[in-house]
């Protein structure tokens, strides 16, 4: 019963996740964490930030993660993959070859450009889904590690986005920089 509901969980996920891995992360936290219980918020977190150190897409790393942790086993990781990426697969090979033929159409061009903002909104609430007291802490329990927390967070979005700091090298800076001030 675990295998199939993780199944049809990550084809519903795989199915409906327009927008890449991030905007996927949103709804894998609502099924595997809310909803079936499967990880600890904390856990959900932890597989989040190993899925992005490791190579390959984080809404795959992710469903092979979380098939691994709710069963226990292997088995759990290649059926979360698998579901995961099986509806792409199968809408890429039924669609690609209409699409080539009718990119130019408006009917086409019109279903994209309602598509961008729901991607965006995707894309949002994953950021707000990791704003999370497992990586922020809470003013409540701990200020010292909320302000050094929100410091990090800063100095890693201004440093990206304005100072194009190679992300690499801004993941080991605050990697050392949390490991010190922690």
């Amino acid at each position: 019963m675990l295998y199939f509901q993780l199944f049809y969980t990550f084809f519903k996920i795989g199915l409906f996740g327009f927008g890449g891995g991030y905007a996927m992360l949103s709804m894998i936290q609502g099924e595997v964490v809310t909803r079936y219980g499967w990880l600890s918020p904390q856990e959900f977190t932890d597989i989040v930030a190993i899925s992005q150190m490791t190579p390959g897409p984080i809404g795959i790393n992710s469903a092979t993660y979380v098939g691994f942790t709710a069963t226990g086993n292997v088995w759990g990781s290649i059926i979360a993959t698998v579901a995961v990426v099986f509806p792409s697969f199968i809408l890429m090979l039924a669609i690609s070859k209409f699409f080539l033929k009718y990119q130019k159409h408006p009917a086409v061009e019109a279903v994209f450009s309602g598509l961008r903002p729901a991607v965006v909104g995707l894309l949002a609430s994953a950021a707000l889904v990791l704003m999370n007291t497992e990586n922020f802490s809470s003013p409540k329990e701990d200020m010292y590690a909320f302000i050094i927390s929100c410091i990090i967070f800063l100095v890693a979005f201004v440093g990206t986005r304005k100072y194009k700091v190679n992300p690499i090298v801004m993941i080991i800076a605050c990697g050392i920089a949390g490991l010190i001030l922690y």
